[in-house]
């Protein structure tokens, strides 16, 4: 009588695999893919490899051997060469492309999240693959650029209006004409008719002047950007007349975090802790009559000691003060740019890990991503502002601001 066997062939197979080195993995896949290639080799022939038939067309001719990056390592591939015409598993490889689709997919994801180029090498040097050099880690990465664009350049019609907007620029470094040169990143978010959060658009530019934050805007406006009636930035050039000419009926107002640093620099540094003390109170008052008032009172106190002081903050007034004109409820968001910071820390997370950048285009790669990555975050998030607030809002009655000195007039003419 024939004895049962009591090994199961399937399960000690299952448990060889799950406790298999890398290295056996990585010799089981070559073994396979090897194995399917001859097979498909052999059905172009019409024979198999090395017998003799009236049906064979063509005969096989040694092998072509290419390296193919997997996650269980790099695999030696053997290509079937034949004696007439050529074969090549399209099914398997990509001409001109060594790398695993899943494998590109991860290079992108980590250039995403600001590992550099030697950390990654080491990163796939650990699973067995041979290497990545720069030019192939950002060939890898250019997979990001088509939903960077669509992301870029969507329509912003359907989410409108947007009744607040943020502005900001960030500079970074890029090679061009065999020089490193400091180039803007100009980024803009809204709040739109849902009260999420939105990244707006994203550009780069040489310089951030008139005509740079003119052609941004124009962009926003073209795509649909509307209803806008407060624009909260630092006081980078050009902007305000800018807003005049392609957001009319929104005005601006300026950073208070950024204005607080400015007076400090008329302001001796003696006072600077009772300077502030007294600005801080404009802020801390319960409604729009009593700001003013206490602005009133703090100009009045600063007259007599630092007049130079009071002159900044009486020049400053329309353009601190414009959260005022909006309901009580939205002024800590729409008082200074502090609730774009943490997207700001995020992109100079990211940026700072490649430095310079190889081209314009890179910093629209990376950066872009990561504010289409922010972008799915707020729209899966709590509302930012309330449909009720928003509809005060867009009721408000705002005042747009004149276009006065010269930079801007040469930026609307450009």
């Amino acid at each position: 009588m024939t004895v049962r066997s009591s090994i199961d062939p399937a399960r000690l197979l299952e448990e060889q695999l799950a406790q298999a080195s890398p290295d056996l993995l990585r010799e089981l896949l070559q073994t396979f893919i090897n194995t399917l290639l001859s097979a498909e080799a052999d059905a172009v022939c019409g024979a198999d490899y090395g017998m003799a038939s009236p049906d064979r067309v063509n005969r096989r001719n040694g092998y072509r051997h290419r390296d193919f990056d997997t996650r269980a390592g790099t695999v030696d591939v053997a290509i079937p060469k034949l004696r007439e015409g050529s074969y090549f598993p399209e099914w398997l490889l990509e001409r001109r492309k060594r790398a695993e689709r899943a494998l590109t997919s991860v290079v992108a994801t980590c250039y995403l999240l600001g590992v550099s180029t030697r950390r990654m090498d080491k990163l796939v040097q650990s699973l067995g693959i041979t290497g990545l050099s720069k030019s192939q880690v950002s060939v890898m990465a250019k997979e990001l650029d088509a939903h960077v664009e669509e992301f870029r350049t969507r329509n912003l019609t359907d989410a409108g209006p947007f009744t607040f907007v943020a502005a900001d620029a960030l500079v970074l470094k890029v090679r061009e004409g065999g020089r490193v040169v400091n180039v803007h990143a100009l980024v803009a978010t809204g709040v739109n008719a849902d009260g999420h959060r939105e990244i707006l658009g994203l550009q780069v530019t040489t310089s951030e002047d008139g005509a740079g934050w003119l052609a941004f805007l124009r962009d926003l406006t073209a795509r649909g950007l509307t209803g806008v009636k407060l624009v909260t930035s630092d006081a980078h050039a050009g902007l305000t007349g800018a807003i005049a000419a392609t957001l009319p009926g929104a005005s601006w107002q300026r950073c208070r975090t950024h204005y607080a640093a400015n007076l400090m620099s008329v302001t001796p540094k003696a006072s600077w802790g009772w300077v502030k003390a007294l600005l801080h109170s404009v802020y801390d008052q319960p409604d729009a009559a009593a700001v003013h008032a206490q602005f009133d009172r703090v100009v009045d106190a600063l007259a007599t000691k630092l007049p130079e002081v009071a002159e900044h903050l009486e020049t400053a007034r329309a353009d601190i003060l414009a959260f005022t004109a909006f309901p009580k409820e939205v002024w800590r968001q729409v008082w200074s740019n502090n609730p774009n910071e943490r997207l700001n820390r995020e992109i100079r997370r990211r940026t700072d890990v490649v430095g310079i950048f190889p081209d314009r285009t890179s910093i629209i790669r990376l950066v872009g991503a990561v504010l289409a990555e922010q972008h799915d975050d707020w729209a899966e998030g709590r509302r930012y502002l309330g449909l009720d607030v928003l509809a005060r809002a867009q009721l408000s009655n705002t005042t747009t601001p004149e276009v006065t000195d010269d930079l801007t007039l040469q930026a609307l003419t450009a």
